[in-house]
């Protein structure tokens, strides 16, 4: 009987929220450092909680649409109090999570709008792949400039913005 509480408590501790079943928790948005990146405090008190939002990669700020789209999840989500449901870290230590704001998912938000691209991953279309192709045709946000560069792509030539 101990072997079988220490597996499950072993998986409650190892997996991502979103795996384990835990619905997420309440928190404050208290700063937008760019499009994809914020700090949010959990209710009642504690430590800042530095998150980067799950499936998207946004314009880097020092990148063409990069103070827009930090701009636009500045209006969306500073001072709100939101839904966070981890799912990991990034090599930055940073919380990947997924952020729900009056019911809305804030990153597909994002995408839908034109302010970040649904992730890639090998080849694999991102999570919100449909909704950045509707606004892609609309020429929604960073898709009304022309040939908008992918932070990715961007990185890779100019390396990350100074902070």
């Amino acid at each position: 009987m101990w072997r079988r509480f220490a597996f499950a408590l072993v998986l409650a501790v190892a997996l991502p929220a979103h795996a384990a079943g835990h619905a997420g928790y309440a928190a404050r948005v208290t700063s937008v450092v760019d499009g994809d990146t914020l700090w949010v405090r959990r209710s009642g008190s504690g430590p800042g909680i530095e998150i980067r939002l799950q499936g998207i990669d946004a314009p880097e700020i020092c990148q063409r649409w990069g103070p827009q789209a930090r701009d636009a999840l500045r209006q969306l989500l500073l001072a709100r109090k939101v839904t966070v449901t981890e799912i990991g870290h990034d090599t930055y230590g940073r919380t990947l999570a997924r952020l729900r704001v009056r019911g809305q998912d804030a990153a597909g938000w994002l995408v839908a709008n034109g302010h970040a691209w649904s992730s890639r991953f090998r080849g694999q279309a991102g999570p919100y792949a449909q909704l950045e192709t509707a606004a892609r045709t609309a020429h929604r946000g960073l898709w009304s400039q022309r040939q908008p560069l992918e932070p990715r792509a961007f990185r890779r030539q100019h390396g990350s913005c100074p902070h």
